[in-house]
């Protein structure tokens, strides 16, 4: 299963303090996780075929084992501190949830 979010950073959110949190906290504290089978943050740069601009700043790509024990991790209180610091930062982030056909 995979997890899709896709979000702006909130107005006044630094790009460089939001991008380091991402690299130093977010990205290695997902995939540590044993439900996660690899997580990936984006920044978008385009539209292909286009001049204008990307409706979402960010995508992350959250490839999990279930959805049943993903929730149980990330509902801990301990990784709560990181998904409130996430908050801080994303304007109303949208997840999708996917599956491959």
């Amino acid at each position: 299963m995979r997890i899709v979010c896709l979000f702006n950073l909130k107005p006044g959110v630094d790009r460089a303090e939001y991008e380091a949190w991402a690299r130093g906290t977010d990205i290695p504290g997902a995939n540590a996780l044993s439900s996660v089978r690899n997580f990936t943050v984006h920044r978008a740069t385009g539209l292909f075929g286009s001049d204008a601009k990307p409706p979402y700043d960010y995508i992350e790509v959250i490839d999990i084992t279930a959805i049943d024990p993903f929730v149980a991790e990330v509902t801990t209180e301990e990784f709560q501190k990181v998904a409130g610091k996430f908050q801080d930062f994303a304007d109303n982030p949208l997840f999708i949830l996917t599956e491959d056909l």
